[in-house]
């Protein structure tokens, strides 16, 4: 039975992450322990808010050098692909520093609000992944965000909104969606459901 360890930080979109992980038939249980982390099958990393206040709390549950430890298939969603990378902008703050790269503000127009929010296509850069299996070129995902992962060799889809951002990023046993696959309908459940089928 594939079972699903979320992240618990205090902060975000677990429970319509959880939604969607029943819909697809898939165990889960939440935690805020190292123990939990340390011993999980996959985990998620879901978050909504700020980068400054996710790593506090972070930080408060003794989670982040589990994370950092962690060798299973993780997930970063929204906030949590942010929280991945090295620094953001966001409360000018140290994250986990699985990935390199800053996340930086978002410059909006008139044309092109800040937070970036509602349905987007993905720009596939490389589809030798598998978290990617089945999604195609120009499939819709809904974003919402003022703060953008940038586009690096781990980089595997982009977003264009006033200028390339990361979408979705692969990298060994860590994976991120800056979407909400959990609200992306069709698209979301094939990366979630991709997401729980790799290996251990």
């Amino acid at each position: 039975m594939i079972s699903v360890t979320l992240v618990d930080m205090n902060c975000g979109n677990i429970a319509s992450v959880e939604f969607a992980l029943d819909r697809l038939g898939v165990t889960h249980q939440r935690t805020q322990s190292a123990e939990g982390i340390l011993s999980a099958e996959r985990l998620i990393l879901p978050g909504v808010g700020t980068a400054s206040f996710a790593m506090q709390q972070l930080h408060h549950l003794d989670l982040v050098e589990p994370l950092r430890a962690a060798r299973q298939p993780l997930m970063g969603i929204c906030l949590g692909m942010q929280l991945l990378y090295e620094f953001s902008e966001e409360g000018d703050v140290e994250c986990l520093g699985l990935l390199k790269g800053r996340v930086e503000r978002m410059k909006g127009s008139t044309d092109l609000p800040v937070p970036h929010m509602g349905w987007s296509t993905l720009d596939i850069i490389r589809d030798d992944t598998p978290v990617l299996t089945g999604i195609e070129n120009n499939s819709f995902a809904y974003f919402v965000h003022s703060f953008a992962c940038p586009v690096t060799p781990e980089t595997v889809a982009s977003v264009d909104y006033g200028r390339p951002c990361g979408a979705i990023v692969s990298a060994g046993n860590v994976s991120g969606c800056q979407f909400h696959p959990e609200r992306s309908s069709v698209t979301g459940a094939q990366i979630l459901r991709n997401f729980v089928s790799l290996p251990c």
